[in-house]
């Protein structure tokens, strides 16, 4: 026979068990998706900014973004599908304008002459281990300040997850493959 003691215990053992249970697949999921950079020092974005003018430092985006990647793409892959990007290079949307002065130093101007750019080549491994597709793609957003982001987002890096987010969608949708 139950008690409530027990069965007090044994929900909130099933609790315990569902929470473990859901962050074991959510770690296995993200090992999926592997996201490998270039050495950060031939990355355009840090080569053209060696000062480190702005907020983000490039360990920042670089964790950022590729956390990014690693979950977009994860919501793509069908089960089983494996996923390796690397980032061969990249230029943040938007540029540093010296020129208006000391006090806008850190300030990232966006204009259609600064679109973001990424360069990546990937493979993507099926569940028998064979590799379906392995790719280069330069990917480019000319007209990043006319595309629907919510124009009260924040993110620093919300052109540049568009960016991403619209090659991982036409990329890697599940009927594709």
């Amino acid at each position: 026979m139950f008690t409530k003691r027990n069965l007090h215990a044994l929900f909130n053992a099933v609790i315990a068990f569902a929470m473990v249970a859901t962050a074991a697949s959510a770690f296995a999921d993200a090992s999926r998706v592997s996201v490998n950079w270039a050495p950060s020092d031939t990355l355009s974005e840090v080569k053209q900014n060696p000062t480190h003018r702005g907020l983000l430092r490039p360990e920042d985006w670089m964790k950022e973004l590729g956390s990014y990647i690693r979950g977009r793409a994860d919501a793509q892959l069908l089960p089983g599908q494996r996923l390796d990007v690397t980032i061969d290079d990249i230029k943040l949307a938007g540029d540093f304008e010296p020129w208006h002065g000391p006090n806008a130093q850190d300030i990232r101007f966006m204009k259609d002459i600064y679109p973001p750019r990424i360069d990546l080549h990937y493979r993507l491994i099926g569940a028998d281990g064979k590799t379906l597709r392995e790719s280069q793609a330069k990917l480019r957003d000319l007209s990043y300040l006319q595309n629907n982001v919510v124009p009260t987002d924040t993110d620093p890096l919300r052109y540049d997850k568009h960016l991403i987010a619209t090659w991982i969608k036409s990329e890697f949708r599940g009927d594709k493959v």
